[in-house]
């Protein structure tokens, strides 16, 4: 017969570690990272990186975008201040497109972020494959 022996915790201090930020601050960068992180932003801002560019040059560039999206695009971009609308009072009116000096600042981060894409392509395609193997036969 063997005997059970209870013991004691030894520390009993069960309180949550403290968080670097609050939940209200993590919801705030969240729309940031919304704005930043989606696919168009992302290409808008690594082509205004090369300096300014009218709307129909981006339009031409940015393979598979609708004219009603680059516009949502550049208007939410414009809106968080990561791009400058500059309108020219010529016949028909120009219109230019730049990043802001808070857009630059972004705009190596998110080069990174699309350079990692490119040269992780085939990795990620392939745990898709084969997570999706798996799921079909569980």
């Amino acid at each position: 017969m063997t005997s059970r022996t209870a013991t004691k915790p030894t520390h009993t201090d069960v309180t949550a570690p403290e968080l670097p930020h609050r939940i209200e601050d993590c919801r705030a960068v969240g729309t940031v990272l919304a704005r930043v992180g989606d696919k168009w932003s992302v290409l808008v801002i690594m082509l205004l990186q090369g300096g300014p560019r009218r709307f129909n040059e981006l339009k031409r560039t940015v393979d598979g975008i609708s004219q009603r999206m680059l516009t949502l695009t550049l208007r939410g971009l414009e809106r968080d201040g990561l791009v400058t609308r500059t309108i020219y009072p010529t016949i028909p009116p120009r219109v230019d497109y730049a990043l802001t000096d808070l857009g630059r600042s972004l705009a190596e981060p998110v080069k990174a972020l699309g350079e990692w894409a490119f040269d992780n392509m085939t990795d990620i395609e392939q745990a898709r494959q084969a997570f999706d193997t798996r799921s079909k036969s569980d």
